[in-house]
């Protein structure tokens, strides 16, 4: 094109945003880019990749394009194995260019310097929506240092309308039940103990720098250099890799590696979707603990990242937790059953850090309910959340243990989409008719338990225990007093 040379193009943000039949959702998505400010002099173009889609998310990512005046384009997968990865990667190419590409096509002059004028990619969800000047807040950050390499906006899990709002005789119960707009008591109380847990998370990131070990492919903003580079000095086609079932944080390590900084914004919020129910959620945590495990102890992928420590103390941390709880249960269980248990008020210090913990989480919680800050002061939502992460953590190292590999993508979908059903149900029955049962046993047996002789054998290796009980109580004690201390600050979630 005679002239190309000479033109201008305005610099510009590219959004690359992967939806799998995500009709009822990419409405919304798009509704959130409508609300941003941009930067001055800078455009923003859309690219909606519909994977493998079976619904209508290509029409309706059209009409909503239209209906907000964005400039839009859907991006239609042809034979995507890859899932996610492979339609991000999909809008990468694009963009860049296929080097994979047998006839190697190059591109033409106006394909090269509209890639020239990309300063930002914004990668981000489908059912995710950006608050009201969040991509503005995500520019600022990455244009703050020419060695940023991605900023990633603060998350809060978006609360379903109350279910008992609607009236069954409303003509559209169904349709709106079906949008996954409202939920029942059950949904909503999960829906803010992962709102919680994801502030305690951020906060903890914000008052440690700001830097984090995984940019969230709900709605993070890179600079084009750092993913170059990450394809040309790993040999790959595309930024994102499938070499794990957390892409994202595999490739925010990477950018580590290379020297980029990762940060989070202080400002930009990003509302995303929870798990609305226990199996779920079991389903993604899983997805993202063993992918999570799986980086810090694969060796052929041979990546350094300065927080591979504090993932460490993560994981040691959820061990303690766990063995805290079973040799409390277990040591408890034996006291009573032999009649060898004593009360001492001093028990109670752990309790009321952790109330006192859990309450300040409850209310730097971003549109926290009031019942939420009473459930997290009884300590009774906490600790049924922290059990079932732990059942997750468990569950995690057995099978790497057991080098039972299993594909952590394809369990969520199925899990998500109702094709697979949770066995809690099933568990809670047995653990009832067990703990009925010891409890008989016990009662039956009271006369032979509580004698002198049974007694003097079980109690070297009760006292030993609780000894080794105490000082797990006291050490995990110190670390809730000085994460109180450091939630003092005016950091917000």
């Amino acid at each position: 094109m005679p002239g190309v040379k000479k033109s201008y193009m305005k610099p510009r943000i590219v959004a690359l945003i992967p939806a799998h039949n995500e009709e009822k959702s990419i409405r919304d998505c798009l509704a959130g880019l409508n609300d941003q400010l941009l930067p001055k002099g800078v455009e923003l173009d859309v690219y909606v990749i519909a994977d493998n889609c079976t619904d209508r998310t290509e029409e309706k990512a059209i009409k909503a394009g239209e209906e907000f005046g964005l400039n839009l384009k859907v991006i239609v997968t042809e034979g995507n194995k890859l899932r996610k990865v492979g339609a991000l990667n999909s809008g990468w190419k694009l963009l860049y260019g296929d080097i994979m590409d047998f006839y190697h096509i190059q591109l033409t002059e106006s394909q090269e310097l509209y890639k020239q004028s990309i300063k930002a990619i914004l990668g981000m969800d489908a059912d995710s929506r950006l608050a009201p000047n969040c991509l503005k807040y995500l520019w600022e950050g990455l244009m703050s240092g020419r060695n940023i390499g991605g900023v990633m906006a603060k998350y809060t899990m978006r609360m379903p309308k109350k279910k008992s709002l609607l009236s069954k005789h409303d003509v559209y119960y169904e349709e709106k039940i079906a949008s996954g707009e409202y939920g029942g008591p059950i949904s909503r109380w999960w829906t803010h103990q992962q709102k919680q847990d994801m502030a305690s998370w951020l906060l903890d990131l914000q008052y440690h720098g700001g830097s984090t070990y995984v940019l969230g492919g709900q709605a993070t903003l890179f600079r084009p250099e750092a993913l170059q580079e990450v394809v040309n000095h790993n040999k790959l086609d595309g930024p994102w890799q499938n070499d794990s079932d957390v892409e994202d944080m595999l490739l925010t390590w990477q950018l580590q590696k290379s020297g980029w900084k990762t940060l989070i914004s202080p400002k930009g919020r990003c509302f995303v979707d929870a798990m609305r129910s226990y199996h779920t959620f079991r389903e993604q945590r899983n997805k993202w603990n063993s992918g999570t495990v799986e980086l810090l102890t694969n060796k052929d992928l041979s990546i350094q990242t300065r927080h591979k420590g504090k993932i460490w103390r993560n994981q040691l941390k959820s061990l303690s937790d766990l063995v805290i709880r079973v040799l409390f249960v277990v040591l408890l269980s034996v006291a009573l059953a032999t009649d060898q248990f004593y009360w001492s008020w001093i028990w109670l210090t752990p309790i009321v850090l952790a109330s006192i913990l859990n309450t300040i989480l409850a209310i730097k919680t971003p549109m926290h309910r009031t019942i939420d800050v009473i459930f997290a002061a009884l300590l009774i939502a906490p600790e049924i959340y922290l059990w079932v992460n732990l059942m997750t953590f468990s569950q995690v190292w057995l099978q790497k243990l057991s080098s039972n590999k299993k594909d952590g993508w394809a369990n969520q979908y199925a899990a998500e989409s109702g094709k697979t059903r949770s066995k809690l149900a099933q568990g809670m029955l047995l653990g009832t008719i067990a703990v009925l049962i010891i409890g008989y046993v016990c009662f039956h047996y009271r006369g032979y338990l509580t004698s002198e002789a049974v007694q003097q054998s079980i109690s070297p290796y009760l006292m030993g225990g609780w000894i080794t009980l105490t000082y797990l109580t006291i050490l995990k004690s110190l670390m809730m007093a000085h994460q109180i201390w450091t939630l003092r600050g005016r950091h917000t979630a």
